[in-house]
């Protein structure tokens, strides 16, 4: 069996900003503030995928801290698997 894909809710918009991503959620309105720098861009959530499929060139920490702010996502409702 495929593993899930993940996208941004349909009711949800993220942009880059000097600190990272802001995520505005208008079922809300809830705002998400994360100070991912620039090792994640705004667009990597403009289409469906894997939970794994990260940025390349990221450390093995990088890449844990990245799969665990998905987690988060998901559980605020930001995110929703396919």
């Amino acid at each position: 069996m495929a593993a899930a894909g993940i996208q941004l809710h349909p009711a949800c918009r993220v942009r880059q900003e000097g600190f990272g991503l802001l995520f505005y959620d208008s079922r809300g309105p809830r705002l998400l503030f994360a100070e991912t720098g620039s090792f994640l861009p705004a667009d990597y959530f403009e289409s469906v995928r894997g939970r794994e499929e990260l940025p390349a060139g990221l450390t093995e920490q990088q890449k844990t801290v990245l799969q665990n702010f998905i987690t988060k996502l998901l559980e605020r409702g930001f995110l929703r698997e396919q």
